[in-house]
């Protein structure tokens, strides 16, 4: 039986399966998101644009003269903040289009797989030709892809130990459905993530109209990236925030360089976490604590890389 999509979600609804949420955009706290991740600005221009080009153009040009498919791959390394970024490159896309109704589907991937034979494939085809035209009937759609590897594998890795005719087909029904939603709903945008761009099949990134790699942060990001970590906690605890000010500040933004924007907060978080003194009254850390915690993530770092 098919569920019909509201064009304004609701918390309590029976949603189809895969989908792991519905949001009506613009949503302000996703704006928060896009704030939060500190990249170089010009790659948040191009992604803002190619997302906006996606709604203005479809429409209106034939595909022969322009293929656009309706899909941008955001690539990179883990708590590069690619599904942030993602998030709220929805807001701010529906943000410039403030007559339209956008809203946001997350899908959940891990949901489709399957052991059985044939299941995964199906239930990957109904995800698409159902719940997301569905949706894309109702209004502007945007579709969040996580792990985006997960339905699109990359065919000529994958071993016969595996199961592979199913993963096969998977893979197959993701590229017919979204050559049939491209032909049928320029209304719609996919944005997908990786953190393993090398196994996602190649005849699914043929298929994308934009693919930004998202770095780890340089030495400046680092340094935005601690300095709002520290004032959002200055909110709270207001000490916190004069460690900005401080001469070491910037050694510890240095230290940061090789990790990404995940970890840098939660270096933080171990800051504070530096003694049980601390960790009762927050506002005692210091910016010695911040530099022991980033030397020590850094350390730490470094040698799951060598055990890997």
């Amino acid at each position: 039986m098919n569920r019909k999509f509201s064009a304004i979600p609701d918390d309590g609804m029976d949603r189809p399966r895969g989908i792991q949420r519905v949001r009506r955009l613009p949503a302000p706290e996703l704006g928060a998101l896009w704030h939060s991740i500190f990249i170089d600005a010009h790659l948040k221009t191009q992604l803002l644009s190619q997302a906006v080009l996606n709604f203005t153009l479809r429409g209106k040009v034939e595909r022969a003269v322009i293929p656009l498919h309706g899909v941008i791959l955001l690539v990179g390394p883990p708590g590069t903040g690619k599904t942030s970024l993602a998030r709220g490159l929805a807001h701010r896309t529906a943000e410039s289009f403030s007559a339209a109704r956008f809203q946001l589907l997350e899908v959940e991937p891990h949901s489709l797989t399957s052991s059985a034979m044939g299941k995964t494939q199906r239930a990957v085809s109904e995800l698409f030709s159902q719940s997301v035209a569905e949706a894309a009937a109702a209004g502007p759609t945007i579709v969040l892809l996580d792990e985006v590897e997960t339905l699109a594998a990359d065919r000529s890795k994958m071993s016969l130990e595996a199961n592979p005719v199913d993963v096969h087909r998977a893979t197959d029904a993701v590229l017919v459905q979204l050559d049939a939603l491209a032909e049928t709903h320029p209304n719609l945008l996919f944005v997908a993530t990786s953190n393993f761009p090398q196994a996602v099949d190649s005849a699914f990134t043929s298929r994308c109209d934009l693919i930004v790699h998202i770095p780890l942060p340089d030495r400046d990001a680092c340094r935005h990236i601690l300095k709002d970590c520290l004032e959002g906690l200055g909110r709270t605890f207001p000490p916190i925030a004069k460690l900005v000010a401080s001469p070491e500040f910037e050694r510890c933004a240095a230290e940061c360089v090789g990790l990404d924007g995940r970890a840098i907060r939660k270096m933080v978080a171990n800051a504070l976490a530096s003694s049980p003194q601390t960790a009762m009254n927050p506002a005692l850390v210091t910016i010695t604590d911040l530099l022991a915690a980033a030397r020590a993530a850094k350390a730490a770092r470094v040698d799951g890389g060598k055990a890997q």
